[in-house]
């Protein structure tokens, strides 16, 4: 029984005080399906194709289209430069979310001319740390951080600028400052310079640039990098096809739990698509991944387990899950019926064990 995934290319939200948020589709269900591509003309969001649902039965079962699960750059946290034997001081209240304490420390040294603590009171005014919430003195920080050459310091103005918080919307001067930041070494302007390449509004669409600045981004250890780069792997987008690279990307962006990469990174080795089959260490990663919250792994978790494929079979549980990822949108008609058939002192056990999962969380 192969377990079919669907992924998708990445579109460009914006949420958050500072933060771009990257929206890869994950995998619709287990088992395997051809994505859609980007399309020469600025691409709209991309809905899932249907899949064979990972059944022995013959016939196919559409497969629930993929959730949003949109994945925030990571948060600027500056470190503390090496040239300054106090600075750790600022970092370490930072770190012990000692914000007031932190502050205080970084407004003496900024006013020194430290470019690292100047990204500090930047920080610190965007997410209200120790001080009253002030995106247009967050950006002014920034600004002296970026200007005295801070690649972080360029990444946070950026994303203030494209979202228009402490200041005028002003793309133009967003890319530069990401493109900069990037050419510096930082991964998340890189990442997400490579989604306005790839959503083809804010700059034309690129899909090799947007592959190259992704590869940065992911060999510098950043993960939704990874899984995206992952996605362009599978499918042969801005790169040439290459399956086990793409199942490379998945293992090391599942390793620092993104959980889109944990439930492709499964289907993969339930499969053995570009690494060697291991459904034990599959439907584990699935269970992982399902008490993480992904519905997609939860449907997909429900399908082994009613079906018993690659784990012994549990209905009782397998219905569990079911359920779980019913009340997010990815139940599934013919998993309905079955449930129907079920035995009721089994049926009431599923019920109960799924209302007692969405009452913890």
């Amino acid at each position: 029984m192969k377990l079919p995934c669907i992924t998708a290319l990445a579109t460009l939200l914006l949420t958050g005080p500072a933060a771009a948020q990257l929206q890869i589709t994950p995998p619709a269900t287990i088992p395997s399906a051809t994505p859609e591509k980007p399309k020469p003309k600025p691409p709209a969001k991309k809905e899932a194709a249907p899949a064979p649902k990972p059944s022995a039965s013959p016939k196919a079962s559409p497969s629930p289209k993929p959730s949003a699960s949109p994945k925030p750059a990571a948060t600027v946290i500056p470190a503390p430069p090496t040239d300054n034997s106090n600075a750790d001081l600022v970092y370490g209240a930072y770190q012990r979310g000692q914000y007031k304490t932190a502050f205080e420390l970084a407004t003496a040294r900024a006013q020194a001319g430290d470019p690292k603590a100047m990204t500090m009171l930047g920080e610190l005014y965007s997410n209200a740390m120790g001080i009253r919430r002030d995106y247009a003195k967050a950006a002014e920080w920034y600004k002296r951080a970026a200007d005295a050459g801070d690649r972080e310091a360029m990444f946070a103005l950026a994303m203030l600028r494209i979202s228009g918080r402490g200041g005028a919307v002003d793309k133009g001067e967003a890319v530069k400052l990401m493109a900069s930041a990037a050419k510096l070494g930082e991964p998340k302007a890189a990442y997400n310079l490579a989604l306005l390449y790839l959503d083809g509004q804010t700059l034309p669409q690129d899909v090799r640039r947007s592959a190259e600045l992704l590869r940065q981004a992911a060999d510098a250890g950043l993960p939704e990098a990874q899984y995206a780069l992952a996605t362009f792997y599978k499918e042969g987008t801005g790169v040439a096809k290459d399956p086990e690279r793409a199942v490379r990307l998945l293992q090391a962006a599942s390793l620092a739990d993104n959980v889109d990469a944990e439930v492709e990174y499964a289907i993969a080795m339930f499969n053995g698509t570009g690494t060697p089959k291991n459904q034990p260490a599959a439907v584990a990663l699935l269970r992982k991944a399902s008490r993480q919250g992904s519905a997609i792994a939860q449907n997909r978790l429900a399908w082994v387990l009613i079906n018993g494929a690659g784990t012994p079979m549990d209905k009782v549980e397998g219905f569990k899950w079911h359920l779980v990822a019913k009340t997010a949108g990815k139940g599934d008609p013919e998993l309905d019926k079955q449930l129907s058939d079920l035995p009721p002192d089994d049926r009431a056990k599923a019920e109960a064990a799924a209302r007692k999962w969405l009452g913890s969380k």
